[in-house]
């Protein structure tokens, strides 16, 4: 971690590969961590995939609908916070909003297409569901950790990206494994 007052900033047109690599290393160890954690996590879930198939043909779509959400709003707010224009507070109220209206487009529509392509209204009702929590929660989770390094001074851009996204993964899978648990079992 870079412990100074002050943030360096990953910037592939004047820093070197040496710092670039000091810079991008440390968050994409915690991700590979975490990544494996994300697996294990994935196999608690075995009896509900065991009993429908289907079920997994749409982990990688949670996953990444959510991650995609989220990828957004740090790359928004670490863009903010170098130029000195984030405010949290402002940032919180309306990244809330927006994933929750993310959250409901994109669960309706997941919802429709599985009821339309599987004809399983319990796999349709599991997916929406799962959707929208995990879409809900997203922006929370990126904002929070941009918020977090960059209270640590290490740039926010580099590490809430390999961070936020496998805590992102995580919650994802979780949500989708629980709710799907829940209906399907």
């Amino acid at each position: 971690m870079n412990h100074t007052d002050k943030t360096i900033y990953a910037d592939d047109d004047k820093e070197s590969i040496g710092l670039l690599l000091r810079l991008r290393i440390p968050p994409l160890i915690v991700g590979l961590v975490l990544g494996i954690g994300v697996s294990f996590l994935t196999s608690r879930f075995e009896e509900v995939i065991a009993t429908n198939v289907n079920v997994v043909f749409f982990i990688p779509f949670v996953v990444y609908i959510a991650a995609a959400v989220g990828s957004q709003t740090h790359s928004i707010y670490s863009r903010d916070l170098k130029n000195g224009h984030a405010k949290f507070r402002n940032y919180i109220f309306k990244e809330m909003l927006l994933g929750i209206a993310l959250g409901t487009i994109f669960g309706a529509i997941s919802w429709g297409v599985v009821s339309l392509w599987l004809a399983d209204a319990a796999l349709a009702k599991s997916l929406g569901l799962a959707v929208f929590g995990a879409v809900a929660v997203a922006p929370l989770i990126a904002l929070i950790t941009a918020e977090l390094l960059n209270d640590l001074h290490e740039d926010p851009a580099v590490g809430s990206g390999p961070i936020a996204t496998v805590i992102q993964d995580a919650t994802s899978i979780f949500i989708y494994g629980a709710i799907t648990s829940l209906i399907l079992l």
